[in-house]
């Protein structure tokens, strides 16, 4: 019987965990249940109306209340009404919060019957839960979106967090606190404000023929002073040019710079490409990277380092403060660099590279058909299933995928004198380059998926904060004797892959570009 009994209470799990999973807000199951004391006066709920709407959440949370109304205070309705109607400045859509029934409820309020009254409570408590599930974990899952984007849930235990704000006296201090409070949202969300006080556009595609150098006369010229009127690197004129003049030259070098372009005053092809971007094409921008700001981490830890792929950018933060970048080289968009949040472990002095599938299939076992000294050239040693070393002239394509394939260390190794190990799935790492050089390219969409660091050595001493063993003299050292050395990082140094395409800066918007293509997509998939 107690066998009997215990069956039918899994299966009442399993199916609750089932219907949960169904429900619009997506959470992993609240592991305590709060008790909830409404405050003054609440209204009996028929339990039925709750149960109707088939979510499992909201049906624990007024359980927790005995099935009574918690919204008497009017102070609090108006608070939450009001976060739900600006709830745009977030990057979100009001009208999925049912805003404008709740305010037709809080009008009547005083004169709602008690049925009223309980829907009015459920359905605020609904539309509050949605809110904040989407504060705390966007509207969409990235999980499902992207199999190469590796991020944990933000867990929030949603039934908890709203007894939380019933109880408190700053509830719209505390809503605040749910939102991402990264800088970098918060320079978003700025962006957001300024881009929806510029005028309505009315922009047609400028076409490019050729490029167009200071002192040039061209008829395109009227059209891109005025796109650089519009987006305030130019004053107004009562008359136009066809005229590349110098003042016209020092704005679009502003331009530039806010879009990651060369700053040459050359309008070549990238620059026509982020003029012909529309005011609406921009704010559909900002709101997918707000949407992703919500996917990240909301503690990246006291010291971490942040890579912004689309930016090509390396930055080390600790304590909030910025205190080292570096120019970094990110995966091309046929072998895209992850998304991922880990931690620094393991430095290596003088890696080999064991050659990844990929790369062996499309580039190294073509350029041995092309070549057999490829290999002797490259400093690659082939190994058979059995660890023995295969010569160049052995080396057979019908074994070919069988063989393991590592370049020794040096100079010329592919890894470069040092790579740096954070855990993952996808085997990236930072590390080094034989190629230096492609660091003052504009476009460095290059590598294969792992990201390739300017100045590792220096950033090598930083990590393994050690003045006596690893000061950059000793790392030298080390690195001329060409033996592979492994370094365990002894401090605690978050790591964090990320992609956002649009902030703002000084009240400037900057943008970049959509190396991957990811944008676009996403604002479809948000609004439709």
């Amino acid at each position: 019987m107690n066998n009997l009994l215990m069956i039918m209470l899994l299966s009442a799990f399993i199916s609750c965990k089932k219907e949960a999973l169904k429900s619009e807000v997506i959470l992993k199951e609240e592991i305590v249940k709060p008790h909830v004391q409404p405050e003054g006066k609440p209204t009996n709920i028929d339990s039925a109306i709750v149960i109707s709407l088939h979510n499992k959440v909201l049906k624990d949370f007024y359980t927790s209340t005995n099935y009574r109304t918690v919204w008497q205070s009017e102070e609090k309705r108006k608070i939450i009404l009001g976060q739900l109607l600006k709830s745009d400045e977030e990057g979100l859509i009001p009208e999925d919060y049912n805003v404008k029934t709740l305010f037709d409820f809080e009008k009547k309020a005083t004169t709602l019957d008690s049925v009223d009254l309980a829907k009015y409570d459920i359905l605020l408590t609904s539309s509050l839960q949605k809110y904040i599930s989407h504060l705390t974990n966007g509207r969409l899952n990235p999980r499902k979106l992207y199999k190469n984007w590796d991020l944990k849930e933000n867990y929030i235990d949603l039934n908890a967090t709203v007894a939380q704000l019933l109880k408190t006296d700053s509830l719209a201090y505390k809503i605040e606190q749910l939102k991402p409070n990264h800088i970098v949202y918060q320079r978003l969300k700025k962006a957001l404000q300024q881009i929806n006080a510029f005028p309505k556009d009315d922009f047609k595609p400028i076409k490019f023929t050729k490029i167009i150098t200071p002192n040039d006369t061209n008829p395109s010229m009227i059209t891109i002073k005025k796109r650089l009127i519009y987006w305030k690197e130019l004053q107004p004129k009562d008359s136009l040019s066809p005229f590349y003049d110098e003042e016209t030259a020092t704005a679009l070098k502003k331009f530039q710079s806010r879009h990651g372009l060369a700053v040459d005053a050359k309008i070549g092809a990238g620059t026509i490409t982020s003029l012909n971007f529309s005011k609406n094409q921009r704010t559909q921008q900002i709101i997918v990277n707000l949407e992703r700001w919500k996917w990240y981490p909301k503690q990246m830890g006291k010291e971490y380092i942040i890579i912004n792929i689309p930016d090509y950018k390396l930055t080390l933060v600790k304590n909030n403060d910025t205190l080292r970048t570096h120019r970094v080289i990110v995966g091309r968009a046929k072998r895209k660099t992850p998304v991922l949040s880990s931690k620094l472990t393991q430095v290596v002095f003088n890696p080999t590279w064991t050659v990844p599938p990929t790369i062996l299939r499309e580039d190294v076992i073509p350029a041995i058909l092309r070549s057999r000294s490829y290999l002797t050239q490259s400093n690659i040693k082939v190994y058979d299933s059995n660890g023995r070393i295969v010569s160049p002239y052995e080396w057979q394509l019908s074994q070919a995928k069988t063989y393991r394939y590592v370049q020794s260390p040096g100079t010329f190794n592919s890894l470069g004198m040092v790579k740096i190990i954070f855990p993952n799935r996808f085997s990236v790492y930072l590390h080094d380059t034989n190629h230096r050089d492609y660091f003052d390219k504009i476009d460095r969409s290059l590598s294969s998926g792992c990201v390739r660091v300017d100045n590792p050595l220096e950033l090598t001493e930083y990590i393994l904060n050690d003045e006596v063993n690893w000061n950059l003299g000793k790392i030298t050292e080390t690195l001329q004797n060409e033996r592979t050395k492994f370094v365990k990082i002894k401090k605690e140094i978050g790591f964090h892959l990320l992609y956002w395409t649009a902030w703002s800066e000084n009240n400037k918007l900057i943008f970049r570009d959509d190396i991957y293509n990811l944008d676009a997509n996403l604002y479809d998939k948000l609004r439709n």
